[in-house]
């Protein structure tokens, strides 16, 4: 009698304890921060996150601030002063804050409707160009994302690279960061780049794609554009979707508790994941930083092309 009564205080005392540490990480972090890169406009961001992070509130019993940061830059450095504590990176862009010391741990990435993890970076032109390959363009202007951008700047010329273009802007007349993935196909369906680097995963999966469903591009008269008047002139090797990312120095109780948010998410609140992936994605893919090992080798590769041109 008197073991068991030990054996139920010792269950009840580590009971106790969990939850006491439970309620501590809450305690020191009353709000957490999320930031999301760039991709669409800042209205488009909101639309899209907002259910999402309102999702992560109520799960994780303290309050999540969404953040749309200004660029791929911003996520990083506030990342390593610990303003944001989560953040949705591209993989280049993560690789880079890895290598500049910031301390993040990778938890998650998407899963494809197909149940793939990855994506490709592609050279859109407009399908009523001459253009059918990249050497068509040698004089012509590209468009560009974000210099930490992936599938809009470090991989795009590392295949630029392997057709032999090493100075990119050397071979195009202009070499243009449009700041997003949704300006540089404004950029290229105005005629202001003859053509654009951007993100793929599928015909209905795309910065393209969504700016088409939304009814964003027009024609000279006024028409919507459709899917049919851009071609895509070279596709990249698939990249590794861009990873979730909590501040390492998280208790690990928080860390445990954000990363179970995300898988449960699809099913726990189904509306606010599929307004987060436009009902493209089958979820989340558990995840280690050591994942994006090959996009660091990727970046450090890009930096080296960069100083022989210069």
């Amino acid at each position: 009698m008197i073991n068991r009564r030990i054996v139920l205080a010792g269950v009840a005392a580590l009971a106790f304890t969990a939850s006491a540490s439970a309620e501590d990480w809450r305690a020191k972090y009353p709000e957490l921060t999320f930031a999301v890169i760039p991709a669409e406009n800042a209205s488009g961001v909101t639309e899209r996150w907002t259910p999402f992070v309102n999702y992560l509130s109520k799960e994780l019993g303290t309050k999540v601030t969404l953040r749309i940061a200004n660029d791929y830059a911003a996520v990083i450095e506030g990342q390593r002063a610990g303003n944001i504590h989560i953040a949705s990176y591209g993989s280049a862009s993560f690789a880079r804050a890895r290598l500049t010391g910031v301390k993040i741990d990778a938890f998650a990435n998407d899963i494809n409707a197909d149940g793939s993890t990855g994506y490709y970076s592609v050279f859109f032109v407009k399908a009523n160009s001459p253009y059918q390959k990249v050497e068509d363009l040698k004089g012509k202007n590209l468009g560009l994302v974000d210099p930490n951008s992936t599938s809009g700047n470090n991989v795009p010329r590392f295949e630029l690279n392997k057709m032999g273009i090493t100075n990119a802007d050397g071979y195009f007349s202009k070499v243009v960061f449009t700041g997003s993935h949704e300006n540089a196909i404004l950029a290229l369906a105005q005629g202001t780049v003859d053509v654009a680097a951007n993100q793929w995963t599928s015909d209905n999966d795309s910065t393209l794609a969504q700016m088409l469903t939304k009814g964003m591009l027009k024609n000279a008269d006024g028409s919507p554009m459709k899917k049919d008047d851009f071609r895509i002139i070279h596709k990249s090797a698939p990249i590794i979707n861009g990873p979730y990312a909590y501040n390492a120095d998280l208790p690990e109780e928080a860390k445990q508790a954000i990363a179970k948010a995300f898988f449960d998410a699809p099913t726990k609140d189904k509306a606010a994941f599929d307004r987060l992936s436009d009902g493209q994605k089958k979820g989340f893919h558990p995840a280690t930083t050591k994942d994006w090992d090959g996009t660091i080798d990727l970046i450090k590769f890009v930096d080296s092309l960069r100083k022989k041109a210069s």
